[in-house]
């Protein structure tokens, strides 16, 4: 037995605004996916991977008592036991949504009368998806959108208006250019939860509400537009207020050793960085208008490709 394939996720922006209901723009990011697999010998990460599924599947008994959404969960049952697991290469708490290419796998095999990507996507299906996939990933994180599992499950990027109101889109086609999008590797695995706590924490405060509801949803949402037009003068201007926002804002979201050459990055114009997903480890992402200047500039540290522009 080998599932389809799931792939990893990048929220380009959006992060924590999201969560306050302002627009969000997530891609499918293919060069790390997962699959269920089944195996009689079962390496250690594997029997980890397959611990996690029987309580995964304990959790998935109580949510069938919402009637949202019901699985075949015998079949889940005798699967595992049959030394199931999900075989992945998305690194962990790395913003890249391990979480989500699970929950998603676990939806298309299990899940009985799912919504389709081959279906008419209306936005009450695309809502309703999000919702199962937000108590389904609740599991891993506590409190979750559901936009990881869908954004794997429908491997199509996806606009985010609103909490209710997403659509799936289209992205210009990558140009031969110089400029790039990229990941730095911080290799510092981040935990999602305590910085959403720290987030919900700062919310408290009203000046920090202020900001976020004024300049950080301004320059982001300036941002997408910028992005899906292709417009990339404008999108590095753009990104540069947003990576000066996070750096005073959401400063203990960044690793300390990051907080000079994310500085270092505005005040030259070479690149600016943002957060990729909730920060505190895990990936950080880049903008820059010459891809081999930057790689020369952080030759220290390990950066992947994402799209060219």
């Amino acid at each position: 037995m080998k599932g389809p394939l799931f792939y990893a996720k990048i929220l380009l922006f959006g992060e924590y605004g999201i969560i306050k209901d302002s627009k969000g723009l997530a891609i499918p990011y293919n060069t790390y996916q997962g699959a269920l697999k089944k195996s009689e010998e079962l390496s250690e990460a594997a029997q980890k991977s397959n611990l996690s599924l029987q309580k995964f599947y304990n959790y998935l008994l109580n949510l069938e008592k919402q009637d949202l959404v019901h699985f075949r969960l015998n079949e889940f049952k005798v699967d595992i036991e049959e030394g199931m697991y999900f075989d992945s290469s998305i690194p962990q708490g790395y913003g890249v949504g391990s979480s989500g290419a699970l929950v998603a796998s676990i939806y298309d095999k299990y899940a009985d009368d799912k919504i389709t990507v081959l279906e008419n996507l209306t936005r009450d299906k695309l809502l309703k998806l999000k919702h199962i996939f937000s108590l389904m990933e609740s599991f891993f994180h506590g409190k979750s959108s559901g936009l990881d599992p869908l954004n794997s499950y429908l491997s199509l990027p996806i606009l985010i208006n609103s909490k209710d109101n997403l659509e799936p889109t289209g992205i210009p086609s990558q140009k031969e250019g110089k400029g790039a999008v990229f990941l730095l590797d911080s290799e510092i695995i981040g935990e999602t939860a305590p910085m959403i706590n720290i987030f919900m924490e700062k919310m408290k405060n009203e000046g920090f509400r202020k900001m976020l509801n004024e300049d950080f949803a301004k320059h982001t949402d300036a941002c997408i537009e910028d992005f899906l037009t292709g417009n990339v003068k404008s999108l590095l201007s753009n990104v540069k207020q947003l990576s000066k926002v996070v750096l005073v804002n959401f400063k203990p979201m960044i690793p300390k050793t990051f907080h000079k050459i994310w500085k270092k990055g505005i005040e030259s114009n070479d690149y600016y960085l943002k957060l990729c997903g909730s920060g505190g480890g895990g990936y950080i992402l880049g903008f820059t208008e010459d891809f081999e200047k930057t790689k020369t500039i952080l030759k220290d540290y390990k950066l992947e490709l994402v799209y060219r522009f």
